[in-house]
């Protein structure tokens, strides 16, 4: 064979792993049946065999000349596999589940399915942009221990009614798609705390230019500290162009907060344009943070303060056993003019949603900055993730409840889980996509489904508008 010239698969396989004759690249369960779709060719007639359970006999299911299908008339909150067959060749047992899901599913893997097992087992890292009319999202393949280097994309061209497969990047982990000057880059490291590095797509994501490396990590599993890159939106200001990253591993006990910058002219794919700022960990003796043992700050929002003209580091915070154990998170200032500088501890934000990851959208329409977090309500659930709401603010500093998006709060904390949103407000509608665990997951956090939501007429509903009056 010969050496690898690309970023991108379809499909990424690796020595003696079974991805099986016919490559499944999608699953789509609901309620009472799941739509699936696969690499083929159109015309020719494929079987589709489906069983019940974890095990039992497989019956035919249906014949099709696409290169996708839909299961219907199943049974609610099951368990079943199914296989794809072209005479003797045949794909990897595939599995899914049952059961009511808010929003558009965009993909699903089941919590026993070691379709990618040797990147992970779990859908982590929601990320999509719009290019050229299309909708482009990545999600990358996760578990405690695994390799974790694996990125799904896929694409819609119905504003997200349905999705379809398109490329897979290796090695590819906490990646953000982003757009620049027309071209699709993505801004990702090569494994849990390993090298920082981009590549950028000519063809709307099916193919992407060989890696290339910004920043030298390590591998936080042996310990190191090493880049920890959340997919967080890239924001443009007075000609640059801002990312926020850190620095350190859960091992090492810090993530020590950092940006990256580059000047909107220069190619993104030269090293050389790129600067970052020296890290910055967490001091317990900075004015207004919690009282006690924090592990500090990680996954850091960036947000222009369009009134004070200052670009801010908003950045989720740790406080699971401070008093209190929830509800602020921590702002720094980025020194726009000296691009290596620390980032400077500005103070703390009034924010119930500091225990997972947010993203921050200045909205010009109303003049205000909006936020959709997994909302902490009390202190005994303070690591929940079962609330999903959308939080609204004129500063930056104080942010107010304007309305809940997703609310399970009746159901097992332990299992459900909304959380690791990327959003976009287009018009009147806000989108976003959501790692989302439930109907069997493995837990809240080892999410099964990447989902699509659509909110119309966002900022009209009432309770958005009595948080914005609030905040007058």
């Amino acid at each position: 064979m010969k050496g690898v010239t690309s970023w991108s698969f379809r499909p990424y396989s690796p020595f003696f792993h079974n991805t099986g004759d016919i490559y499944v690249c999608r699953v789509e369960p609901d309620t009472d049946g799941c739509s699936v779709e696969w690499l083929g060719e159109r015309g020719k007639e494929y079987k589709l065999m489906l069983r019940a359970g974890k095990e039992g006999n497989f019956a035919a299911a249906g014949r099709t000349g696409e290169c996708r299908f839909r299961f219907n008339g199943l049974k609610r909150d099951t368990d079943y596999g199914f296989y794809v067959c072209d005479g003797e060749k045949k794909s990897r047992v595939r599995l899914f589940r049952t059961g009511e899901v808010p929003g558009t599913v965009v993909n699903y893997l089941h919590p026993r399915d070691e379709a990618y097992a040797f990147s992970g087992r779990y859908l982590c890292s929601p990320s999509f942009v719009r290019l050229n009319g299309a909708l482009i999202s990545s999600m990358d393949l996760f578990a405690p221990g695994a390799p974790q280097n694996l990125t799904l994309i896929y694409r819609s061209d119905d504003d997200g009614a349905t999705w379809r497969y398109v490329s897979e990047l290796m090695p590819c982990f906490w990646g953000k798609l982003f757009v620049l000057r027309g071209k699709l880059y993505m801004l990702a490291v090569t494994t849990e705390y390993g090298d920082l590095v981009i590549g950028r797509s000519d063809d709307m994501g099916y193919t992407f230019t060989p890696p290339v490396t910004l920043l030298r990590g390590s591998n936080g599993k042996a310990g190191n500290a090493g880049v920890h890159k959340n997919p967080q939106p890239l924001v443009e200001y007075k000609g640059r162009l801002y990312g926020s990253l850190e620095w350190g591993s859960w091992a090492s006990g810090y993530h020590a907060a950092m940006v990256m910058s580059m000047d909107v002219d220069d190619d993104p794919l030269d090293p050389e344009s790129w600067m970052f700022s020296q890290p910055v960990k967490y001091d317990e003796a900075w004015p207004g943070v919690a009282k006690g043992r924090s592990t500090g700050m990680i996954e850091g929002a960036l947000a222009v303060d369009h009134k004070n003209d200052v670009l801010y580091n908003v950045m989720r915070y740790d406080m699971t056993k401070c008093t209190p154990n929830y509800g602020m998170a921590l702002v720094f200032r980025v020194d726009t003019e000296k691009y290596e500088a620390p980032l400077e501890f500005a103070g703390t934000a009034k924010l119930e949603g500091n225990h997972s990851k947010f993203l921050i959208r200045y909205d010009e329409k109303s003049g205000l900055y909006w936020s959709i977090v997994s909302r902490i309500t009390d202190a005994e659930n303070a690591g929940s993730r079962n609330l999903l709401s959308l939080m609204v603010s004129r500063d930056l500093f104080d942010w107010k409840l304007a309305y809940d998006l997703i609310d399970m709060r009746d159901e097992d904390p332990k299992l459900i889980g909304f959380q690791y949103v990327d959003f976009m407000i287009e018009g009147d509608d806000l989108v976003f996509l959501c790692r989302t665990a439930m109907n069997g997951a493995d837990s809240f956090h080892n999410a099964n489904y990447q989902t699509f939501h659509r909110v119309k007429g966002f900022r009209e509903k009432p309770h958005a508008r009595d948080a914005v009056r609030v905040g007058e």
